[in-house]
């Protein structure tokens, strides 16, 4: 059962054409598919006329999508002998962040990343990727393990932010995800992110902080929701759309600020309709990526994540 955003609506009444077709030539002796092909053709036109020109609001959406592939379904495809790995050793685990290690283009990586759920159970019980303080110190724990055995870290960025309630607050949350900021800038193995759905504050940056920094295309990453900012701005939730606008939130405008390295072209339509394509090409510019990073020595590594972030928006003329 596919899932239309309101704005593929054209889209949308073209595909119920074809469900209406198909119905029909399953029950008689009409052959419609020469019909059903030029509605799949016309939809697929009216799909890449739609995505090529996507307002931030509309990416938003996107990014948001609850089709869209998440960590655990890159951690399948993409890596061969996975061994999740859990706890923080300190209070518990945190299902809002997957760690484990595996093979990645025949080299072993450790690898982090927000999960959201696919399901209402089990949104409840990665916490829709709202990570509590355990889960920063279980990235953090990882982030030292890979280090000590001289393992290149991918984290796989997909939250709405670090979990804000009393209990994850009162166990210290600002300290566990400014310690895993600190743990990930400090590495001497290369390190890469991907922005696989929606960057949110702090929560994200705390795995974020890497050698190279991509994101998909019809991701979003910023320092708080645009209802988060809309609220604070006009105190009112419902400019969110207005506050996306200004926000430069899209991989196309962080790019451009040197925020981010590159971006990662997503099939016509978003990454949830074509799950596969979509996460072999994450793979391969993460296994490019982790290529040329393994030809630095630890210390330039280190130099060059520092550096990265001090660059942001020098370049820019005010």
């Amino acid at each position: 059962m596919r899932t239309f955003l309101d704005f593929e609506k054209p889209v949308a009444d073209v595909f119920g054409k074809i469900e209406e077709l198909r119905s029909l030539g399953d029950s008689s002796a009409v052959d419609a598919r020469d019909e059903i092909q030029k509605l799949k053709d016309k939809a697929e036109k009216a799909l890449g006329e739609i995505y090529a020109k996507l307002s931030p609001w509309q990416k938003t959406e996107v990014a948001r999508h609850p089709d869209r592939p998440h960590t655990s379904h890159y951690i399948a495809r993409l890596l061969e002998d996975f061994t999740p790995l859990a706890g923080d050793r300190a209070y518990a685990e945190d299902a809002a962040i997957i760690a484990g290690v595996g093979r990645l283009d025949g080299h072993s990586v450790a690898v982090l990343g927000h999960e959201r759920g696919v399901d209402t159970e089990s949104r409840l019980r990665h916490n829709f990727g709202m990570a509590r303080p355990e889960g920063y110190r279980k990235a953090k724990r990882i982030m030292q393990m890979a280090e000590r055995f001289r393992l290149p870290v991918v984290t796989l960025i997909d939250t709405a932010g670090a979990y804000p309630g009393i209990g994850a607050e009162e166990r210290g949350q600002a300290e566990a995800i400014a310690r895993s900021t600190e743990q990930a800038l400090t590495l001497t193995v290369p390190t890469v992110a991907v922005v696989i759905g929606e960057g949110g504050s702090g929560g994200a940056l705390a795995l974020a902080a890497s050698n190279r920094v991509m994101m998909l295309e019809h991701a979003i990453y910023s320092v708080i929701s645009p209802e988060g900012a809309a609220s604070i701005l006009w105190r009112d939730a419902a400019r969110a759309q207005d506050a996306a606008a200004n926000m430069k939130i899209t991989a196309q405008d962080l790019l451009r600020l040197g925020v981010i390295d590159d971006i990662i072209e997503e099939p016509v339509g978003g990454a949830h309709r074509d799950r596969n394509v979509a996460i072999d090409r994450v793979g391969e510019k993460i296994a490019s990526a982790l290529r040329e990073l393994r030809q630095e020595d630890g210390a330039a590594l280190k130099s060059m994540r520092a550096q990265r972030f001090l660059n942001i928006g020098r370049s820019l003329e005010v």
